[in-house]
């Protein structure tokens, strides 16, 4: 009985958050025009527990997205420059030397710095270099800083949503493939249409302002994260989101040729790992208290486009990350993975 109740409540929280999904979606949209891709792998994301990393050239409003969707959930949100001369420090925060009036003594204070914040948006984060890059890796891994000997705890929940420029490569410092590999997404962010494009200059050129209402707060978003990591998912859906790492790896006997040829390095375990949480968020944002093939399918491209690294004659031939990518997708078998839509496992959107 007792079991029954709390699969009653999962339910229940499923429908909430596909429900808080819909809102958010709308809020948006009165501000950000189009990218509707973009929102749905930024909410996998979030849900997830995850970071995301938004490539895109200038002005297709990823700050503006991101600031937003603070706001909507209610999250304290911080925005970092990231420019050749800022300093770890900068970042993490600093200890500064301070007379207490009362007894004269002197003694050290931490003086928090940006990145105390529930989102912190990390803007052009390959205009500064590695070793204050490296000041987010603590932050993003262990949800903590370390200054002056002294462990700080960032609150919960945080995410690290960074930007990058695909196009301006001059005093750029690339992010190294270690770092790279902690944003859960490699999110692209794409030119809008030609319709999406007219809208955005009617509100952006006129007196429009766009008001976003608050949907969640931050102790709702914690508990729909662990209503994500308690989703069930079948071994052959594991096994399934396995062989997209596993195949990219050169050493590994079965995997095609493509991979062979086109290759020079492959996904590690983290990938996985990332497959299964994105499918599991994306399942229960659509409604769906089990993961699929087919959520696996969905997130592949965030997930591996920055951990799979082509080489040489890839370049030459013009093959990107992501045409390997779908080359790979309609290589795996997906019948196993099919089979997992067990009738047994419950869908709210019955």
């Amino acid at each position: 009985m007792q079991g029954t109740t709390s699969e009653a409540e999962d339910l229940k929280a499923v429908q909430e958050l596909r429900g808080a999904h819909d809102r958010i979606v709308k809020e948006l949209h009165k501000v950000v025009v189009g990218q509707d891709d973009v929102i749905e792998q930024l909410l996998i994301a979030i849900f997830a527990r995850g970071h995301a990393l938004l490539v895109g050239v200038p002005g297709l409003a990823k700050t503006l997205l991101i600031r937003t969707l603070a706001d909507t959930m209610s999250l304290k949100f911080s925005r970092i420059q990231f420019t050749p001369d800022l300093m770890p420090s900068d970042i993490t925060g600093t200890e500064v030397l301070q007379e207490d009036k009362a007894t004269g003594r002197r003694e050290f204070r931490f003086l928090p710095g940006p990145i105390f914040a529930n989102i912190i948006l990390a803007d052009e984060i390959n205009r500064t270099p590695p070793k204050t890059q490296a000041a987010l890796l603590e932050a993003m891994q262990e949800i903590q800083v370390t200054a002056g000997g002294k462990r700080h705890q960032l609150e919960a929940p945080f995410f690290v949503l960074a930007t990058q420029n695909p196009i301006e490569q001059e005093g750029t410092y690339p992010l190294p493939e270690a770092q790279q590999d902690r944003f859960m997404f490699n999110i692209k962010v794409e030119y809008p249409t030609e319709e999406e494009e007219m809208m955005v200059m009617k509100m952006t050129t006129a007196t429009y302002k766009g008001a976003v209402e608050r949907v969640l707060d931050g102790a709702t978003i914690m508990r729909l994260q662990e209503l994500v990591r308690k989703v069930p998912i079948s071994e052959h859906v594991i096994k399934y989101a396995m062989q997209f790492s596993r195949l990219t790896r050169l050493n590994n006997p079965q995997a095609p040729d493509f991979i062979k040829q086109y290759l020079a390095w492959g996904a590690g375990p983290r990938a996985s790992q990332f497959l299964i949480l994105g499918a599991k968020a994306r399942a229960v944002l659509q409604g769906r208290y089990y993961a699929s093939g087919e959520d696996i399918r969905a997130v592949a491209h965030p997930v591996l486009r920055h951990r799979i690294i082509p080489n040489f004659s890839a370049e030459a031939e013009g093959i990107t990350s992501d045409v390997i990518i779908d080359k790979l997708i309609a290589s795996i078998p997906r019948a196993e993975a099919e089979s997992l839509t067990d009738q047994r496992l419950p869908n709210v959107m019955r």
